[in-house]
């Protein structure tokens, strides 16, 4: 009884959108985990940005402050987006075109120079290339029939 006390009950959750939650959660921890001496190792030697920092999370990821807070950011925005349909697709099927470009961006720039300002290095870059198509492949495949008005299990004979 108290469920409707605010208006109709909500919908559950769609895929999408808890794809959505999840890579969104990992942003955000990751983010977190950036800040945390132990889990990022040379954590005294992080600058705020740029190739000179030689902090790492988990002794393999380049990471800065700038880095740790675009993570947390990106984290954020995405659990915020991930509460409507559309807004979990944009997260994740834009996110992961913003990843492929960053993984290409990685490997445009030279790493010494004060284009890598995020910094990014191998890792980071092919991390960059899993995330991109692995956020761009769930936005496009969890949300092809999802606010169409058509069920998933319709078959696809139907007027």
């Amino acid at each position: 009884m108290a469920r409707y006390a605010r208006g109709a009950a909500r919908a559950p959750k769609q895929r999408v959108q808890l794809a959505a939650v999840a890579a969104a959660g990992i942003f955000a921890l990751i983010g977190v985990l950036g800040f945390i001496p132990g889990i990022t190792t040379g954590y005294g030697d992080m600058t705020f940005a740029g190739h000179h920092s030689e902090a790492r999370l988990l002794g393999l990821f380049q990471v800065s402050i700038l880095h740790n807070a675009l993570h947390l950011g990106f984290g954020l925005a995405g659990l915020l987006m991930a509460r409507s349909v559309a807004g979990a697709r944009v997260f994740l099927a834009g996110g992961g075109a913003l990843y492929l470009g960053l993984w290409l961006y990685g490997f445009a720039i030279d790493r010494e120079s004060a284009a890598n300002f995020i910094p990014v290095n191998d890792a980071d870059n092919w991390l960059h290339l899993v995330l991109g198509f692995g956020m761009l492949a769930l936005g496009l495949l969890l949300s092809n029939q999802v606010g169409t008005g058509t069920r998933p299990d319709a078959p696809f004979d139907r007027p």
